[in-house]
């Protein structure tokens, strides 16, 4: 099978074109830029571009697909081109629905959580030695590539991201895979660019809950009001199975689960970690895997790239960064830290990064959001927000949306570094949470500096 992808760079499309390729089918793609890691993965593969942009005359007539990634426009070339040649186009989500069609899908849904419960679902699948087909959003300690598809794996486990598919399907991703298992595991309105307002947000969800095949499971965070009103509401013909928050112990730093099998270790914190990994243990019993099998596999599991990922472990100071963007992600976060360091002095920095952080009409959903932290920094780019056609938004306007009049608002880089440097890390924790570069300060430099600082 020949397949072209058009925005190959993308961290979803990347995998899926080192999937096929694995698979014996002949790729090709393009894009305008690609970045790390996403660059170094298909270089070793022999997938990267030899030069960026978008080139017609890689369009044949010979493709039997193309797959178009979100990135790429409605007017991009190369789709002009495929649509005059009437090549196939699918979104990645279509693709893996048309790979799928006769597996088990069990797919994780929710604003917040869906990464952490597909990785500790697929971790736990992985120790127990049980082979399914995947596709995760963020990469896992282990695993070469992030999408597996192959054609004897009886079950699919999907990550359902509720975002557009592509420039010319305007369906959320999630729509389209039709379920056999679907979870969710959050609800807090974002993406006010696609939609406009909560309830249309909401609507999504319970969209998702209708493309469940008839006769399957629907396992939903009873924690999550709106998650709880639309699981209880649907009128499908499915199982519905709510999870909550297991319990727990923090000793020294640690947290460990109180089973009937004993108190267990954990590598992994934080409330929301753990409602995820009563989620996750839902799943893995759904797809075969007894519960206590899943206890002696989650002690390993030491969570997916970029979510609360230690980055400096010492005896009185860590660093960690989190992907958490949305104002939920930073509260749960910022939570977590508080609650399993008690008496460290936690230091977090919030980069607003996505077109609903920096739009004004958004930003006062993020009040209170840092409330927890000792000292809040927030590192806002005007350039972002007028790339993005937004308009900037001041520094009191900042504070006035976070309630919190002690906000340090930096928009330069370098001042926020230096910022950085100054302050004491002893018996401190440092938590970056951003879903773009962390403000271009080059992390190594830093943490090797806090390393060494009294």
């Amino acid at each position: 099978m020949k397949i072209h992808f058009i925005a190959i760079g993308g961290s979803a499309m990347h995998n899926l074109a080192i999937a096929l390729h694995l698979k014996g089918y002949l790729i090709t793609g393009s894009d305008d830029n690609v970045f790390e890691p996403s660059k170094s993965r298909l270089q070793k593969f022999g997938l990267l571009p030899k030069e960026f942009g978008w080139f017609p005359s890689k369009i044949s007539s010979d493709l039997d697909f193309v797959i178009l990634g979100m990135h790429a426009k409605a007017d991009n070339p190369e789709l002009i081109e495929s649509k005059k040649q009437n090549v196939k186009i699918l979104s990645y989500p279509e693709f893996i629905y048309e790979m799928s069609k006769d597996k088990t899908r069990v797919v994780i849904g929710g604003s917040h959580g869906k990464t952490s419960i597909t990785a500790m679902i697929l971790h736990v699948l992985n120790e127990r030695n049980k082979n399914v087909d995947f596709m995760v959003g963020a990469q896992l300690e282990g695993f070469e590539t992030m999408v597996h598809l192959t054609d004897k794996n009886d079950f699919i486990l999907l990550e359902g991201d509720e975002y557009l598919s592509s420039a010319i399907d305007r369906r959320p991703k999630f729509h389209l895979y039709q379920p056999n298992i679907a979870l969710i595991s959050g609800i807090s309105w974002d993406h006010i660019n696609v939609f406009p307002t909560k309830e249309n947000y909401i609507n999504q969800f319970e969209k998702f809950i209708d493309t469940i095949i008839p006769g399957g499971v629907l396992v939903y965070n009873k924690l999550d009001s709106e998650v709880e009103k639309i699981s209880i509401q649907s009128q499908k013909s499915i199982r519905k199975l709510d999870y909550s928050m297991p319990k727990y112990i923090i000793n020294n730093g640690s947290t460990f689960l109180i089973t009937d099998e004993g108190e267990i270790p954990l590598n992994i914190f934080g409330d929301h970690n753990l409602s995820n990994l009563a989620g996750a243990k839902l799943v893995c019993q759904l797809m075969g895997v007894h519960e206590e099998d899943f206890y002696n596999s989650i002690v390993s599991f030491k969570g997916a790239d970029k979510r609360l990922e230690t980055i400096l472990n010492m005896n009185d100071r860590n660093v960690f960064k989190d992907f958490a963007h949305s104002p939920s992600k930073v509260v749960a976060t910022t939570n977590a830290l508080k609650k399993q360091f008690k008496n460290r002095k936690l230091i977090a920095l919030l980069e607003l990064h996505t077109f609903s952080s920096l739009n004004e009409n958004f930003i006062n959903q993020y009040k209170d959001s840092l409330k927890s932290a000792d000292l809040a920094i927030l590192f806002y780019d005007p350039n972002a927000a007028l790339k993005k056609g937004l308009n900037k938004i001041g520094k009191e306007k900042i504070k006035n949306a976070f309630n919190d009049n002690n906000l340090k608002v930096f928009s330069d880089s370098n001042k926020l570094q230096h910022f950085l440097l100054e302050q004491s890390y002893s018996n401190s924790n440092l938590l970056f949470m951003s879903s773009g570069n962390y403000a271009s300060i080059d992390l190594d430099f830093l943490i090797n500096q806090i390393k060494e600082s009294k």
